[in-house]
């Protein structure tokens, strides 16, 4: 049984043929700060209820915003936010500085633009080796007709024709 895997290096190129979405993962902090992150690991798990998941990354400051959050939104970006993805994958201590946004009901951080926003009330959550996977119960949102941005070996790429 092997119990190692494939080096990063070789993960990376061979999930890198695997063409994503890109989401915003919001929250609030502990403080109620608004909080966000790239995410491209973000799959449905079940219709019966509506559960999604997202992969945080334990060195990531999301993950401890998320594991005492009750919920959050994913933030699925449009063609034209690539700029907006690249802004949330820094390590940056006010990543929404700049950036303009509207709140839930509940008071969870949802971007201007996006093609969709999918809110969430956390169910739980399970390790994932240095990542953490995070349950939501999906409780409302909204979508638009736009086209979506793509991930793509290693880079961004839109979908046309929507």
């Amino acid at each position: 049984m092997t119990t190692h895997g494939v080096d990063p290096a070789q993960f990376r190129q061979l999930l890198g043929r695997f063409a994503t979405g890109v989401t915003i993962l919001t929250t609030r902090d502990r403080e109620g700060r608004p909080i966000g992150m790239t995410a491209s690991s973000v799959a449905s798990v079940s219709l019966r209820p509506p559960l999604v998941l997202v992969s945080v990354d334990k060195a990531n400051d999301m993950h401890g915003a998320l594991r005492t959050a009750q919920r959050f939104v994913l933030n699925v970006l449009a063609a034209d936010q690539e700029a907006i993805s690249r802004r949330f994958a820094l390590d940056h201590p006010d990543r929404f500085e700049g950036i303009s946004y509207t709140e839930t009901k509940h008071g969870m951080p949802v971007l201007d633009g996006v093609l969709a926003s999918i809110e969430c009330e956390k169910q739980g959550e399970t390790p994932g080796g240095d990542h953490t996977v995070f349950f939501g119960l999906v409780t409302g949102g909204s979508v638009t007709d736009r086209s979506p941005l793509l991930y793509y070996r290693g880079g961004y790429a839109g979908l046309h024709g929507g």
